[in-house]
C-alpha cells in the first residue's frame, strides 16, 4: 500500500484524469477529498470510490474561500493533509482573435491562480506532514495548439509555478512540488467533444499514426499510475520536476506534411 493512511485532495476529480487519480490513490490506501462542479457526477464518483474513503466537495474552485473550505474538510474529517493534486482546469478553445482580456483572466484564474491559492492555503498542513503537491498540467504548456491559446498560456504559468515552488518549498517547508503534463487522453469529456466536432463514434480507433504511434491515445488510468509515484514515498526528495506523459516527443518533432489535424489535450 504505497499511500497507506495518507490524506489527499484531488481537485476536478469527479470525472476523467482526476477521478482516475482519486481511484488509484484509494486503491493504494489513501483517503481522498474529491471535488468538482456537478453534484450528480460527484455523488456517482463518491459512491463508486466508497464513502469510507472519499468525501465530496462541490464548489467552483475560484470562489472566495474555496481553498480553505477544501482543506478544512480534510482536516475536520481526517486530521491531516499529506498531498494536494491540482487537477481542476477549464479546457476551452480560443485563438488570438477570440481571446480578450476578461476571457484570458478567467482562464488564468481557474487554471493558474486557483492552484497557487490552494498550495498557499494547504502549506501549513503539508509542512507538518512533509507532504507533496502534484500539479496536473498539459503538454500544451510548451507552446500549445492554434485553437488553445488561453489554455496553453495558463498551463505555461502553472509549469513555472511548479518549477519555482519546487525549488523553494523543500528548503523552507520540506514540501515537494512536481508536475505531470499529460498528452492526449481518452477521458469521458474528450470522447463527447470529438463526437460533437463531427468525428465518428469510434474516432479513437481511427487516429493517424502522427498522433498515436501506438495505435491509441492515453488512458486516464495510465496518468493516474504515474501520479501515484509522485505522491508516494518512492519518489524520495525529487522536486521541481515537470514530466511529459505522451507517446511521442513534443519538442523537436517534425510533423508529416500530410498529417491530419486532430486536436489533443
Amino acid at each position: 500500500m504505497r499511500l497507506k493512511d495518507k490524506v489527499i485532495i484531488v481537485t476536478g476529480s469527479t470525472t476523467g484524469i482526476g477521478k482516475a487519480i482519486a481511484k488509484a490513490a484509494i486503491s493504494e490506501g489513501a483517503r481522498v477529498i474529491i471535488h468538482g462542479l456537478e453534484e450528480d457526477l460527484g455523488k456517482q464518483a463518491a459512491e463508486e470510490l466508497g464513502d469510507e474513503n472519499a468525501i465530496l466537495h462541490v464548489e467552483d474552485i475560484t470562489n472566495e474561500g474555496a481553498p480553505e473550505r477544501l482543506i478544512g474538510l480534510a482536516i475536520k474529517n481526517w486530521g491531516r493533509l499529506d498531498a494536494l493534486v491540482n487537477n481542476a482546469a477549464w479546457i476551452v478553445s480560443s485563438d488570438i482573435e477570440s481571446t480578450d482580456k476578461e476571457f484570458l483572466k478567467k482562464v488564468l484564474d481557474i487554471n493558474s491562480v486557483s492552484p497557487f491559492l490552494l498550495i498557499k492555503a494547504a502549506l501549513p498542513h503539508l509542512a507538518e506532514s512533509k507532504g507533496v503537491v502534484l500539479n496536473i498540467g498539459s503538454v500544451n504548456a510548451w507552446s500549445g495548439e492554434p485553437n488553445l491559446l488561453a489554455y496553453s498560456i495558463s498551463k505555461g504559468a502553472l509549469m513555472t509555478l511548479t518549477r519555482n515552488l519546487g525549488d523553494v518549498l523543500p528548503r523552507t517547508h520540506r514540501v515537494r512540488v512536481n508536475q505531470i503534463n499529460p498528452g492526449w487522453v481518452l477521458t469521458e469529456r474528450e470522447m463527447i467533444k470529438k463526437k460533437q466536432d463531427g468525428l465518428s463514434e469510434k474516432w479513437y480507433e481511427e487516429i493517424p499514426p502522427m498522433y498515436a504511434p501506438s495505435g491509441r491515445i492515453l488512458l486516464p488510468s495510465e496518468i493516474a499510475a504515474a501520479a501515484v509515484y509522485w505522491l508516494a514515498e518512492e519518489s524520495g526528495p525529487i522536486s521541481g520536476q515537470v514530466v511529459d506523459l505522451e507517446q511521442h516527443p513534443l519538442i523537436g518533432r517534425n510533423a508529416p506534411k500530410d498529417a491530419s489535424t486532430i486536436s489533443s489535450k
